[in-house]
Order: C-alpha cells, then sequence, then structure tokens
C-alpha cells in the first residue's frame, strides 16, 4: 500500500524501541536528554540523534528549563495528544495532532470565534 513521505517517517519512527521508549519517559514529565540517557539505557549521542529526529517529526517539543542558579538546559517533552492511522483508497496515511498549551488554544478558539 502507498503511504505519504511523512507517513513513511512517522511509522518508521514508532517502529524504533528506543524512540517508543524516549516518547513514554517524555510523556510523563519533561526530560533532559541526560535523564532519558539514563531512564532509556542509551548512550547520550544515541538520545541527542533520537531527539532530532522526533522534534523534527513532532512526537517532541524541546523547551529550555530555566534552573534556580540561573543556568539553562534543554528538555524534552512529548508533543502529542494521539495518532491517527487511515488507511483508505490504498493508501496509508498517519496524522499527528499535537497539545495544545492553553495560551494556543484561547488563540484557536477565539481565531474560530472572529471567523463565524
Amino acid at each position: 500500500m502507498p503511504t505519504t513521505d511523512r507517513s513513511d517517517e512517522l511509522l518508521e519512527l514508532l517502529g524504533q524501541e528506543r524512540v517508543r521508549q524516549i516518547l513514554s519517559a517524555a510523556s510523563r514529565e519533561p526530560r533532559s536528554a541526560k535523564e532519558l540517557s539514563e531512564e532509556c539505557d542509551v548512550a547520550l549521542s544515541t538520545i541527542y540523534r533520537q531527539v532530532e529526529d522526533m522534534v523534527e517529526s513532532e512526537l517532541l517539543v524541546e523547551r529550555t528549563q530555566l534552573e534556580s542558579d540561573g543556568s539553562h538546559h534543554s528538555v524534552y517533552e512529548a508533543n502529542i495528544d494521539h495518532l491517527d492511522v487511515d488507511i483508505e483508497d490504498g493508501t496509508i496515511d498517519v496524522s499527528v495532532h499535537v497539545r495544545e498549551d492553553p495560551a494556543q488554544r484561547f488563540s484557536r478558539i477565539w481565531s474560530d470565534i472572529r471567523e463565524s
């Protein structure tokens, strides 16, 4: 069955056990690369490669976390609410539904109201 390039990419990523481990860990709370490395028992360099692909595919979002001493570092958080896999007319399509923070949700709702 044919799939779109994006669907192929998402299915390939989600087929990797490490990606699923990272996604699971990052869905509980934002995690640094070091924390993900420790939790998944994987080299830090491998985590960086994986999270880069996952951020690019919108499975994760990278945020900056500020510490009390003024330092900061990147943390990764699951960015998906759910995935849909549709099989229709000989094609497979995977849709990622991303999470909205309250400000994004308000802006979207306000925009919908104004357009009505």
